[in-house]
């Protein structure tokens, strides 16, 4: 729920994903999907979330932009409300830029360098997320889906018009949730042994143009 955040009416995605959050650039389509057994079945190919990158900024400059715009994506871990635990923007640089504080969080330190060497936050304001309401994929679709738990880029470029036709066609207002997310229940889990269940997500990056990727 922290990677990506869709909470504040901006989605963003800051931690985890690092090969994602380097290469994706603005207009391009990061699409999360399940590709493995979930609690609630076999939800294999289901589209989490779908978000357009409408802004690219560095991590420090994520730190920075949340303290003025976004403070409720700064985590506190001690509030009440579930969506301030889970805030993303847990690096802070203003006192050591090289080593920046990791705030308490939904990360730990072995978390740190995964999560810097993905250098960029990206921000969308036209996103979908569809959580434990995840819609399944159409047949002529499901290429898209990673294989195994990993991301595409490149591969997905003829597929781009066909799915943003599909996800159309679902009727759905941007910039809203309308599942829960499936680890809503793991504030205290991280990347690291997410990988360890079975119920984990990935990411597949839809590309619109044709520089290179990954």
């Amino acid at each position: 729920m922290s990677a990506p955040n869709p909470y504040w009416g901006t989605c963003t995605l800051v931690i985890c994903k690092p090969s994602i959050r380097r290469t994706a650039q603005e207009g391009d389509w990061v699409v999360g999907m399940k590709v493995a057994h979930s609690p609630i079945g076999d939800l294999k190919g289901s589209v989490i979330y779908a978000m357009k990158v409408t802004a690219k900024m560095t991590m420090q400059q994520y730190s920075s932009f949340t303290k003025e715009h976004l403070p409720e994506k700064i985590p506190d871990w001690y509030n009440k409300d579930r969506r301030q635990k889970v805030g993303d923007s847990i690096y802070d640089f203003s006192d050591n830029p090289q080593h920046p504080q990791l705030q308490k969080s939904v990360h730990s330190e072995s978390d740190r360098e995964r999560d810097l060497n993905g250098e960029y936050a990206l921000l969308s304001n036209h996103f979908f997320y569809l959580g434990n309401k995840a819609p399944l994929l159409p047949n002529d679709l499901k290429k898209i889906v990673p294989q195994p738990r990993g991301h595409q880029s490149r591969l997905n470029k003829n597929y781009v018009e066909h799915f943003l036709n599909w996800l159309n066609s679902l009727n759905l207002e941007p910039n809203r949730i309308y599942g829960t997310p499936f680890d809503e229940h793991l504030i205290d889990t991280n990347c690291s042994a997410n990988k360890k269940k079975n119920s984990s997500d990935c990411c597949n990056k839809v590309q619109r143009r044709k520089h290179k990727k990954c």
